[in-house]
């Protein structure tokens, strides 16, 4: 399925992360009940993606790089996952034989990828801040 444990938590990590100036990856663990080598996979595509911003030594840990009204599910869900897709058959590398070149459009998929739009759109039309306040 589309949202994944790791979805859920890189979520988790940027709750932790708002409202704070910088957060040790044990103090983010604690708050949000991750183990610390999943919280460093998620904090490395998080940074990767430009969402957070690390600190190294002993006065190190990470900050959120990124206002919470600017970011959204859909932004922090693609850094996790950038090929995410509702079924495989959406994803531009799958080779489909119902789908493709010798062949009709599939019906079934100009129906999915319109879900699938549909869905990204969803995920961003509410910012973090909106869903972490409850505004």
């Amino acid at each position: 399925m589309l949202i994944t444990r790791e979805c859920d938590y890189a979520v988790r990590v940027i709750r932790a992360l708002s409202g704070e100036e910088r957060l040790s990856v044990s103090d983010i663990c604690e708050r949000e009940a991750i183990t610390a080598p999943f919280a460093y996979k998620i904090l490395k595509k998080l940074q990767k993606a430009e969402l957070v911003k690390g600190f190294r030594g002993v006065h190190g840990g990470y900050s959120l790089n990124r206002d919470l009204t600017e970011l959204t599910l859909f932004d922090v869900y693609i850094a996790i996952d950038p090929e995410m897709t509702i079924i495989e058959c959406l994803d531009p590398d799958y080779d489909c034989i119902r789908n493709g070149k010798d062949s009709a459009i599939c019906l079934v998929h100009r129906e999915l990828a319109d879900i699938q739009k549909k869905l990204w759109e969803l995920l961003g039309r509410k910012s973090l801040k909106t869903l972490f306040e409850g505004l």
